[in-house]
């Protein structure tokens, strides 16, 4: 929706630049304070469909704020630039990501060593990312672009982290655990 939502994609005519900077914000508080809870909820049972439930009502209400509601907070205003509310919510969020690093540094026993280092990377390159995207002045300038190229590569290790060790070698995270709990019964 972000990408949707800027003038020239055409999906939303009638808005400028504030909505798809709203929407960034919106989706990186939400992404700041999943990852933030995530290492609580390792080795935990979690009911599914009822965290689906809650992502889909907190996203639905997030973009109802913002379109037809306009409650979100101005986040860009043309001619101006960033607003306050926009400035601090980056360092809010990258303070958030950054406590998120140190919970999985903290829980390390239980990642495999290379998700550690591929997702402790990925969160890293994000608060890089929202820290550049307190600089820029201009959506089409060079910190905005910076920022993204730093969030396709943040991406790029959630990916290796995640989707390539969960569905490329699965087996080696299963026997991993498995050595985990023989060392844990001797």
């Amino acid at each position: 929706l972000h990408t949707l939502a800027y003038k020239g994609m055409g999906v939303f005519p009638g808005y400028g630049p504030n909505p798809p900077t709203q929407l960034w914000i919106a989706a990186r508080y939400l992404q700041g304070i999943s990852f933030l809870i995530a290492p609580w909820l390792m080795k935990r049972k979690v009911h599914y469909p009822a965290v689906l439930g809650i992502y889909l009502s907190i996203v639905a209400v997030l973009i109802l704020s913002i379109f037809p509601w306009s409650i979100f907070p101005d986040c860009y205003v043309e001619g101006v630039g960033l607003t306050l509310f926009k400035k601090i919510s980056e360092y809010l969020i990258s303070s958030l990501l950054v406590a998120a690093i140190l919970l999985l540094l903290r829980r390390r026993a239980v990642f495999d060593p290379q998700v550690l280092r591929l997702l402790s990377l990925s969160l890293t390159l994000t608060v890089f990312s929202e820290l550049t995207f307190t600089f820029y002045v201009d959506v089409y300038g060079f910190f905005n672009l910076l920022g993204h190229f730093f969030k396709v590569a943040a991406f790029y290790f959630f990916y290796k982290a995640i989707i390539e060790t969960g569905l490329v070698t699965p087996y080696n995270l299963l026997f991993r655990d498995l050595k985990q709990s023989e060392e844990a019964l001797r």
